[in-house]
């Protein structure tokens, strides 16, 4: 008997400390509640769009001819009517000078043969020949003219010019591009959205761009066009918002992504960290009577740290927003701001530690 003593006294202690161990209480979870209540939720449709010019023209030499000036500097402002460019006009001034003359020379005759018709020493077909030779004179001073005016080059619009790629007394051809001006001060915002989404958008909606140039920066503006012909080859859409660009930030060509807020509406939610997850299933922790519900919840879109809640719960129910890991369905929880006297579970008086 004595050489199974010690084996005895080990399992007699052993027996004592498990049964000690299932008699400690656990400590009531401390939680933080809030009642679940309506939140504005809006339906944004993603895209990404390239930034145009309010007004964008290339203004080209109209003819073959010497460079004799520039009026611009690279990047620079220029107002609408500010000459551009002036191409060399030599041979143009002579021949409306040559014109000019012409067509003095048959006005002067043009008034003597009048003066003649007047008193019967010329005949009626003897005037109507002078008065076809100089409405032709004027009109080839008329055109002289013209050609001296092609040759310079203004700007249609206020904008800014591009960088300069010609120098005077350099010849161009025509259609040679020698400066182009943008008129930046607003921009244009072309997009394009499935034909499955056009029945959310209309012209007047307010949209949200973020370009990578200004990532912490996005830009207001509003629907202006939606396109009439939807693009068969990717049932698309092509939209045109317009973007006030006070600031000059907003360049032609930058990629844009583009949000547009397509519909609010008002629905209940909770924060992100109330929902718990089990398999394509969701739930939530409902405080009544200090005991945690654990409710299945159908969940919509999150939006700004908040999940959209479509079934499940009511307004006004006490949802777990902190703690939420420590709790299972039915246990009794201790809020924030109690003291630390809540009951345990078990009934057995002492508070949780």
């Amino acid at each position: 008997m004595r050489p199974y003593l010690p084996v005895i006294l080990t399992a007699l202690c052993l027996a004592g400390c498990s049964g000690e161990k299932q008699q400690k209480p656990r400590a009531v979870p401390l939680v933080e509640i809030q009642p679940i209540a309506a939140t504005s939720f809006t339906d944004d449709l993603e895209a990404v769009g390239t930034a145009l010019a309010n007004e964008q023209v290339v203004l080209s030499a109209p003819v073959t001819e010497r460079i004799e000036a520039l009026n611009f500097a690279d990047g620079g402002f220029v107002a609408k009517g500010q000459v551009i460019a002036r191409l060399a006009v030599g041979q143009e001034q002579a021949e409306l000078a040559s014109a000019e003359a012409t067509a003095l020379q048959a006005g002067q005759q043009l008034q003597r043969i009048q003066s003649l018709k007047d008193r019967g020493f010329a005949t009626g077909a003897t005037l109507e020949q002078q008065v076809a030779l100089s409405n032709a004179a004027r009109a080839n001073a008329q055109l002289a003219r013209a050609s001296i005016g092609d040759r310079v080059i203004r700007a249609p619009f206020d904008g800014w010019v591009s960088l300069r790629t010609v120098s005077p007394g350099a010849i161009v051809t025509a259609g040679t591009a020698i400066a182009t001006v943008s008129d930046i001060s607003r921009i244009k915002l072309d997009f394009t959205i499935p034909e499955t989404r056009l029945a959310m958008i209309r012209t007047g909606m307010p949209i949200k761009a973020v370009s990578a140039a200004w990532p912490d920066r996005p830009f207001n503006g509003t629907i202006a066009t939606i396109d009439p012909v939807i693009d068969p080859a990717t049932r698309a859409v092509k939209v045109r918002a317009i973007l006030p660009n006070p600031d000059k930030a907003l360049k032609p060509g930058m990629l844009l992504t583009v949000s547009v807020m397509a519909r609010q509406r008002q629905s209940l939610s909770v924060p992100e960290l109330s929902v718990v997850g089990d398999g394509d299933e969701r739930f939530v922790f409902i405080v009544e009577d200090r005991t945690a519900k654990r409710t299945k919840v159908g969940t919509g879109i999150r939006q700004d740290g908040r999940v959209e809640i479509l079934s499940g719960v009511k307004p006004g129910q006490k949802v777990v927003t902190e703690g939420v890991v420590k709790l299972t369905d039915g246990v009794t929880v201790r809020l924030a701001g109690d003291k630390n006297d809540a009951k345990p579970k078990d009934g057995s008086g002492k508070g949780a530690r």
